[in-house]
């Protein structure tokens, strides 16, 4: 199976947070086995629509079931042609970073090059303990980590050693990234400048969550990204990529999604009990009403982000029928999506990169010459890479950590 994503300028799809929830208005809770299959059908009719992406996110409590998602995102990947797979997020703090390293590149051979990856600190303080971390060293452990993840991609024989994990000599993970190009990486954050500082410095993707705060302060977040981007000598401001995140429920009329959506709203785990969804849909990016009200609403966050590269919409929590969420997709692939790939590539600048596929980074880096073949170590050896395009990236995680400790935190 090999990519075939073609879509210029901008990437639309779906990330679940895969809770259980129960159902507010029939006061039923569906079971692990359902609510997993059900989001394997939800992630099938993603692409049935004709949308592009669909992100999973990392949970290792309940009421979530994600704690593996490159097993599930391979499954899907098995059962599509052209989903791009992708995680929201992978927990860079209390994962090995050898292991990230190995799952994804082997999620980006089983999937033909539709993978990548977005990394995050999560929101659940006991994870920390249950791998053995501790949650004061929560940045620290998200810049050694990254670290070392971006040189395990880029060299085929590592030496390393840091504060949090044993030293590696000699060491080649396997298997190789695709093509000899790692999966494209996406640091999310909801609040925090140093997230923002580290996508800047390695020059990757930077993805705003842009659901639980008012879009002033993922404003900042952004420029601030933008602005380092272009300091470290990746091209302009306005070549970053960003990736924003969103929640919308939709029905014909508004009232109707209004009322619908109501008791799933006021219940939710993660919102629930607190402001009330007017509140939360004047000071956030929710939006229930109808697909007119949607499309106004997302054609104008280039107003207040710039041109960005992937739209991600949260669709399918708080204990939402399947039947429900289906629904919401149809409406988002026929009558909403289509018609945002039009307004947000209007007088797009030649300049603002397209979304990043397997495809586009391979091209970007060998410019039509064969890619790299990977020539791994046995045992201890030196760094067999030398001259690749990775030699000067790779170079970047002992400059980083002095780097971040600058940013206003």
């Amino acid at each position: 199976m090999s990519e075939t994503n073609t879509w210029p300028g901008m990437q639309f799809g779906v990330m679940t947070v895969s809770d259980i929830t129960q159902d507010p208005t029939t006061g039923k809770t569906p079971s692990e086995a359902q609510r997993i299959a059900d989001t394997l059908t939800i992630a099938k009719h993603t692409e049935e629509v004709g949308l592009d992406v669909f992100a999973l996110g990392e949970h290792h409590n309940p009421p979530f079931w994600s704690s593996s998602p490159t097993t599930t995102l391979a499954y899907i990947a098995a059962q599509t042609e052209r989903l791009i797979l992708t995680t929201s997020t992978t927990l860079i703090t209390t994962n090995d970073p050898v292991k990230i390293a190995e799952d994804f590149a082997m999620l980006q051979h089983v999937s033909g090059g539709r993978a990548d990856l977005m990394l995050g600190r999560g929101n659940t303080g006991p994870v920390y303990p249950w791998f053995g971390k501790d949650i004061r060293q929560g940045l620290p452990l998200t810049i050694e980590n990254y670290d070392l993840l971006h040189k395990l991609w880029r060299e085929d024989v590592v030496d390393w050693e840091g504060k949090f994990r044993t030293p590696l000599q000699g060491f080649t993970s396997t298997p190789r990234p695709l093509d000899g190009v790692p999966p494209f990486v996406w640091h999310g954050s909801i609040r925090t400048p140093e997230i923002a500082e580290q996508a800047a410095y390695y020059g990757n993707g930077f993805f705003a969550n842009n659901i639980f705060w008012p879009k002033e302060h993922y404003q900042r977040l952004i420029t601030l990204y933008r602005e380092r981007f272009a300091h470290y000598g990746h091209g302009t401001p306005q070549q970053a990529i960003v990736g924003l995140g969103g929640q919308v429920f939709m029905r014909a009329k508004s009232q109707d999604a209004v009322r619908e959506f109501r008791p799933y709203f006021d219940n939710a785990p993660v919102y629930g009990h607190g402001p009330s969804l007017e509140d939360f849909s004047e000071m956030t990016p929710l939006t229930v009403g109808s697909p007119q009200q949607v499309i106004d609403r997302y054609a104008a966050m280039r107003e207040t982000f710039g041109d960005y590269q992937r739209q991600l919409f949260l669709i399918d929590h708080a204990g939402l029928p399947t039947k429900t969420v289906l629904e919401q997709l149809d409406i988002l692939g026929a009558e909403v999506v289509p018609v945002l790939r039009k307004e947000l590539q209007k007088n797009r600048p030649a300049e603002v990169p397209d979304a990043p596929t397997h495809a586009n980074q391979v091209e970007k880096i060998y410019a039509g010459a064969a890619p790299r073949q990977a020539v791994p170590g046995a045992n201890r050896g030196d760094n067999l890479t030398a001259g690749s395009p990775y030699q000067d990236a790779s170079r970047a995680g002992s400059a980083f950590g002095s780097a971040a400790t600058k940013v206003g935190a």
